[in-house]
């Protein structure tokens, strides 16, 4: 059940990241205003559930880690607060001041400097993110592997 959980999280908090990502970059590049704004709004109140599914995402995957660190379980915990702290100091705050630029229709050099801080802020989460999606694919395969073998490993390691 817990594994359920943390990938119904982990693929609902990267589908936010991704969706933010790209509906920036459509809509900066199509430089209408109006747009621009819908997607900064959209994105300040999606935010909130973005925040809700990493905290479940990490809270999971904290239970089904355990004490172990080593491995890819060790990985992931090292990249996990920095992209907690990459979301608490650059994104959520770019989010919140880059929506009321664009609601103010101050969409200018200061917009543009904020708005390319975050999407460097939102790759490096979105990399670090796909890291751990793919070190939880192997933990998940070699868990099975060690469960048809009649072993118990939960290490992240084959074997």
């Amino acid at each position: 059940m817990i594994q359920r959980a943390h990938k119904l999280f982990s693929l609902l908090a990267m589908s936010l990241i991704v969706g933010f990502f790209c509906s920036t970059l459509v809509v900066e590049l199509m430089g209408d205003p109006g747009l621009i704004y819908q997607v900064k709004n959209a994105i300040f109140y999606a935010i909130w559930l973005l925040v809700v599914a990493m905290a479940a995402t990490g809270i999971t995957g904290v239970r089904m880690a355990g004490k172990r660190r080593g491995g890819l379980i060790g990985n992931k915990k090292k990249r996990m607060p920095l992209v907690a702290l990459n979301g608490l100091l650059i994104l959520i705050p770019s989010a919140i001041y880059l929506r009321s630029l664009a609601a103010a229709g101050d969409i200018g050099t200061v917009f543009y400097l904020i708005q390319t801080l975050e999407l460097l802020a939102g790759a490096v989460n979105i990399s670090l993110m796909a890291l751990n999606i793919r070190d939880g694919l192997k933990i998940a395969a070699a868990s099975q592997q060690a469960v048809a073998a009649g072993t118990s490993s939960h290490t992240g390691q084959p074997g």
